[in-house]
């Protein structure tokens, strides 16, 4: 038996290779093959004193079934099911949807109504408010416009975006006492920024230098501003400011503070940003900021008194 159901495999196989797909088996074989393959069942012992007949097995149905021959590889382990694979995400580069920086005429008028025009064109200006951080403010210089020194810094951070004002936070006040030391007050100077709206990073903390397009969008906007208060030296904060005023081909502030550049006319002094100096304040830094801001006073027609140009200097 076993040699006729193995000529029934081979049989089998060969027309599966011819291209068939099922065979037609008549009744009697498939009746051969079930004997063939069946175990029989253990018979229970029955007893002697039972007259009980027992019942014979159902007939098999007349009609002839198909026997349908499955690939090859359904015998071997199942593979497992492909899963697609989600499409890449597509990153966008921070300010990568910058349209060209705004083009404008400041109006005549006083320097009172220039002022004013402009900070209501970069209030509601839509590249800007769109730009915002939910629920925040756009931020536009303050301080004197008739002011000597214009201080400039990057970009706005958490403190300001919340009160719409520049350098409020921590950075702001250590910019405060630096300004109390050279014998002024905020009020007295002119505070801004390149950038009206903080960079978004996708949370509420946290904070990102802005890109070369979100600086050269706003760069017009401090340009007017500039043009308005008229300053006689402008003081960039730290180096991404340096870098948005004279270009990406500036050098580090570390390299470039203490000497004079210039942007638009107007005499630059570079210097640490206040929040560097919080972060990694030595005596060494806080001389050298001292030293930058001596150099401004100067510059401006300040006088600086000896026990000014004594502060932060080593102990001996």
């Amino acid at each position: 038996m076993r040699e006729k159901i193995l000529a029934v495999v081979e049989e089998l196989k060969r027309r599966k290779a011819e291209g068939e797909n099922f065979v037609l088996v008549g009744e009697e074989s498939v009746e051969a093959l079930r004997r063939a393959v069946t175990v029989p069942a253990k018979k229970e012992p029955v007893p002697v004193a039972s007259k009980t007949p027992v019942p014979a097995p159902a007939p098999m149905p007349k009609t002839a079934a198909p026997v349908f021959l499955a690939p090859e590889d359904s015998y071997a382990a199942p593979k497992p099911r492909e899963v697609p694979r989600a499409a890449a995400p597509v990153v966008v580069a921070p300010g990568s949807d910058i349209p060209p920086p705004p083009v404008f005429t400041l109006p005549e008028g006083t320097k009172k109504e220039r002022w004013d025009w402009l900070r209501q064109r970069v209030l509601s200006c839509p590249v800007c408010t769109a730009h915002l951080n939910p629920g925040k403010q756009i931020v536009f210089g303050c301080g004197s416009i008739d002011a000597s020194i214009f201080f400039c810094g990057e970009a706005p951070g958490a403190d300001e975006e919340e009160q719409g004002i520049p350098f409020v936070g921590r950075a702001g006040q250590l910019l405060e006492k630096i300004i109390a030391a050279m014998g002024l007050s905020r009020g007295d100077v002119y505070i801004g920024n390149i950038m009206n709206w903080r960079p978004q990073t996708g949370s509420e903390v946290g904070n990102r230098p802005p890109t070369e397009q979100e600086m050269a969008f706003c760069l017009p906007y401090l340009r007017a501003q500039l043009a308005v208060v008229q300053p006689k030296v402008i003081v960039a904060l730290g180096n991404t400011a340096l870098k948005g005023l004279l270009g990406k081909g500036a050098p580090g502030v570390t390299s470039a503070r203490g000497r004079w550049f210039e942007f638009g006319g107007v005499p630059l002094m570079p210097t640490f940003h206040p929040s560097y100096v919080l972060r990694y304040g030595t005596p060494e830094t806080k001389r050298q900021i001292w030293e930058d801001m001596m150099s401004v006073m100067e510059k401006v027609g300040m006088s600086v008194s000896e026990k000014q140009r004594g502060f932060f200097l080593p102990k001996e």
